[in-house]
């Protein structure tokens, strides 16, 4: 499971696009960047099958353990529609440690829902792997 921000953006008319140039000369590179008509976090849950549930979040509402849990019982509905059998063989959940995630409510949600979850480890740098690390001689 993870959460991402979903840009958007107006598409250029035909009209708004058209660069008038000589058949000698190169077209013309453009460097400004189109601002994006807005944003959306979008909730992803997936396994090794494949994507099972997007949730784009509605504007105005934040992920609070009370929105996050809703989304956990929606993934139970969809692991028993979509993954008939695996869901009674046990389900691994991983997530990061963002605050929602952390919430007692959620905890207590996850072995409700037969949910064993796996431990994020903490982001660190001093945590990197030792080959990422730089040694001192």
């Amino acid at each position: 499971m993870d959460e991402t921000w979903l840009y958007h953006y107006e598409p250029e008319t035909k009209q708004q696009s058209v660069e008038w140039w000589n058949s000698g000369s190169h077209s013309l590179q453009k460097f400004r960047v189109q601002k994006s008509a807005g944003k959306v976090i979008a909730s992803i849950f997936w396994d090794q099958d494949g994507i099972l549930l997007i949730y784009y979040l509605q504007k105005g509402q934040t992920i609070n353990a009370e929105y996050y849990s809703s989304l956990l019982v929606q993934l139970k509905d969809i692991l028993k529609e979509k993954r008939r059998g695996k869901v009674t063989k046990g389900v691994l959940f991983l997530h990061d440690n963002a605050p929602s995630h952390r919430a007692l409510v959620i905890q207590k949600k996850l072995p409700y829902l037969g949910f064993q979850c796996l431990d994020h480890p903490p982001y660190s740098p001093d945590l990197a792997p030792f080959g990422l690390r730089s040694m001192k001689i």
